[in-house]
């Protein structure tokens, strides 16, 4: 059996971490990665020690639910709170990340984004570009080469 790429990798593992979402609105899962090493992970819930959307329905404003922490920001929050360094690494994301998120990806340091779908907001892509952060779109079952990049992922 051939192996898959450590982006396919990284991303299946993603795709896992969001099945933990307590909003059904959106599943989505983050795993941030440096040297081939899972640094930390994140998916879409409540605040800590509030209950979660499956338990007491949405809080929505303008059509979105305001009571959910996205993956990133999760991932990102749990690094944090374990002092690890994320600077330079990798954020692979089951969806795009929204406006908010992307901006405090791209504050932390982090150099490469890797998502499956794309969700919403499309100025990421040009401050992105401006920024020197890459972003490369992995959907679901995409075929793609099955050997390991020489990438820093």
């Amino acid at each position: 059996m051939a192996r898959v790429s450590w982006d396919r990798y990284f991303m299946d593992i993603a795709r896992v971490v969001s099945s933990r979402s307590t909003c059904e609105r959106k599943y989505v899962g983050s795993v941030i990665v440096r040297d081939r090493t899972i640094l930390s992970t994140g998916y879409n819930g409540s605040i800590r020690g509030l209950p979660h959307c499956t338990e007491v329905g949405h809080m929505m404003e303008d059509g979105h639910c305001v009571a959910t922490i996205h993956a990133e920001s999760n991932a990102i929050l749990q690094a944090a709170k374990n002092g690890v360094l994320i600077d330079g690494a990798t954020c692979y994301v089951t969806a795009s990340p929204c406006w908010s998120c992307f901006k405090q990806i791209a504050n932390t340091g982090l150099r490469r984004i890797v998502y499956g779908e794309f969700y919403r907001d499309p100025r990421i892509f040009e401050v992105a570009t401006r920024l020197g952060i890459e972003l490369h779109h992995l959907p679901a079952g995409a075929e793609e080469a099955l050997v390991a990049s020489p990438k820093t992922t």
